[in-house]
């Protein structure tokens, strides 16, 4: 029996929504991320959820894209693309808007699209051994979508910075950015994340929990809507351009791209 892409359960009021896709470094492919956006709606709908816990299954946490669906964007029109962008779109403005708090617990290299996953999160736990990174200008994308929630999460000079470069940057580093809250060791990270995710449980509102997240998110973030609306038609031109294809054919070679 095939084992399914994301895992979903329920224990003390919390749901557990886990990547499966250990032997790909838990790529979020489309059906990956169509997959984690349905079950964060089930968890939003589930009246015995209250706290959303988000890791991984392997050593990684996810590693942006996978080959296969990187040679299937090179045969996209503008409209696949579109659509596309428009899916993961959907998933960061699902964990944005949810409800409910949604904790990422990273215990592995966070990158590109999976990097993005965790920052949009409202709370990160990670392992010191964790790298992370909007690596996407390395290979002609544009961290579109995820640079929609990252500049209103730190300043501007930081955020281009990261996108810019495209460097890789340490946990503890995140952590100094101020992008990430706990640094946790591996051993414990587990229940270090349990153990604050029961505490919100036994010691919050939810009703408060969702109007203090739903305010947060309208006050800091108020052209949300309008500014992913441009990221997803960026982020599906840049697909059409010389330097997008010319870096996912030599990624996909395994060649130096020479810039």
């Amino acid at each position: 029996m095939t084992e399914p892409l994301v895992i979903y359960s329920v224990a003390d009021r919390i749901a557990t929504i886990t990547l499966n896709r250990p032997e790909k470094r838990n790529a979020l492919n489309p059906e990956m991320v169509s997959l984690l956006t349905k079950k964060l709606q089930q968890a939003a709908a589930d009246e015995e959820v209250k706290i959303i816990i988000i890791k991984a299954m392997g050593n990684t946490f996810s590693a942006g894209a996978d080959l296969a669906y990187l040679q299937q964007l090179q045969h996209y029109t503008y409209e696949e693309n579109l659509a596309d962008s428009q899916n993961l779109s959907n998933l960061f403005s699902t964990i944005y808007f949810l409800p409910k708090v949604v904790i990422a617990q990273v215990e592995g290299h966070a990158i590109a699209g999976g990097c993005g996953l965790a920052t949009v999160c409202d709370l990160i736990f990670s392992v010191p051994e964790a790298n992370f990174g909007y690596t996407e200008v390395k290979l002609g994308f544009v961290p579109a979508i995820v640079s929609c929630f990252l500049m209103r999460k730190t300043s501007e000079t930081l955020a281009k910075q990261l996108l810019l470069t495209g460097a890789l940057f340490s946990a503890q580093q995140a952590f100094d950015y101020g992008l990430i809250n706990f640094v946790t060791n591996k051993d414990i990270i587990d229940q270090k994340a349990k153990d604050f995710a029961l505490n919100l449980c036994q010691t919050t509102s939810a009703n408060s929990l969702r109007l203090t997240k739903q305010l947060i998110g309208q006050t800091t973030n108020p052209d949300l809507v309008k500014s992913l609306e441009l990221a997803v038609k960026i982020n599906a031109k840049v697909r059409d351009s010389e330097d997008f294809k010319k870096g996912i054919a030599s990624f996909l070679n395994k060649e130096k791209i020479n810039w």
